[in-house]
């Protein structure tokens, strides 16, 4: 029976424990393994924004993994002239052993895998990024030997961006502490955190910062947003990552970011730019080994 990925409700905290062992594994084996569980198998890639991360260490990894990546530009496809998105699952199933897709409505990621007879995996949508917070986790449970409720990460900006949306189903995975602190105009997804005390808001930044183990935060005008962006750049502004922010948090607290990174904007370079603080190239590798660690357990 095939399994999807297209948000963190689809993993149960066993399979993510697994995920983690499968990823940690392949990342001290790299270069050094004869594991190709995609071997004969083709991957289809469906992007509709622009990537760096996500694009390189899914097309890396479905080669190492010993598979054929297939790049597929959404503008180019018909599904970006009107096809349906049911009739390209369905063709696409004829064709493929697994589908990776990067794009706007997770609507349309949904209806993908509904009529798909192979496996969908969620590179991002505006609602949901779960690619990115699995590995975000990994890195965590890297740095601090554990994943519980004695971690606590504060999320700086947009509280219902796709990255604070999986934040919020990773804490009730795992049952680390999370704060959004973001503007009273924007607050969080509470309908996605009901009934997880492990979860609160708060407005003021500063005390958002108190005890907090990992900072995290996104770029304020994400792609899709670029006309609201004076506006957006106002009523973020007090949600920067800074040195006055981390002043009231723990002195060995570290900093993630999803990235792209706009220093002067969401984050300081005193802050992105101090490796005693900043841990977001070793969050980007762990893209790559997660990416791995999915696809083989999803499409092997």
């Amino acid at each position: 029976m095939k399994k999807d990925l297209l948000t963190l409700r689809d993993v149960t905290r066993d399979e993510l424990e697994n995920i983690f062992e499968v990823a940690a594994k392949l990342k001290r084996e790299r270069g050094n393994s004869d594991y190709r569980p995609l071997a004969g198998k083709s991957i289809g890639l469906i992007f509709a924004k622009s990537s760096t991360r996500t694009r390189v260490s899914f097309e890396v990894g479905v080669g190492e993994l010993g598979g054929r990546p297939l790049y597929l530009d959404q503008s180019k496809m018909q599904m970006g002239r009107g096809e349906t998105v049911a009739d390209t699952a369905n063709v696409l199933s004829r064709y493929l052993h697994g589908i990776v897709i990067r794009t706007f409505a997770h609507s349309d990621v949904e209806e993908l895998a509904r009529v798909a007879t192979i496996p969908v995996i969620n590179a991002l949508t505006d609602e949901f990024h779960p690619c990115q917070i699995i590995a975000d986790m990994l890195t965590i449970k890297e740095y601090s030997g554990k994943l519980d409720k004695s971690i606590r990460v504060a999320f700086y900006g947009d509280g219902r961006s796709n990255i604070a949306n999986s934040l919020v189903l990773a804490a009730k995975l795992t049952g680390f502490e999370l704060v959004i602190s973001s503007p009273e105009e924007v607050g969080y997804s509470k309908e996605l955190a009901e009934d997880a005390p492990n979860i609160v808001w708060e407005k003021d930044p500063i005390k958002a910062a108190d005890g907090v183990s990992y900072f995290y935060t996104d770029g304020w005008v994400s792609m899709g947003f670029e006309t609201e962006r004076e506006e957006r750049m106002r009523i973020f502004r007090p949600y920067q990552i800074n040195d006055k922010v981390y002043a009231a948090a723990r002195p060995d607290a570290k900093f993630l970011h999803c990235l792209p990174a706009h220093r002067g904007e969401e984050v300081s370079a005193s802050v992105m730019d101090n490796p005693q603080r900043s841990i977001v190239f070793d969050e980007a590798e762990n893209r790559l080994h997660v990416h791995k660690a999915l696809m083989s357990l999803l499409m092997g």
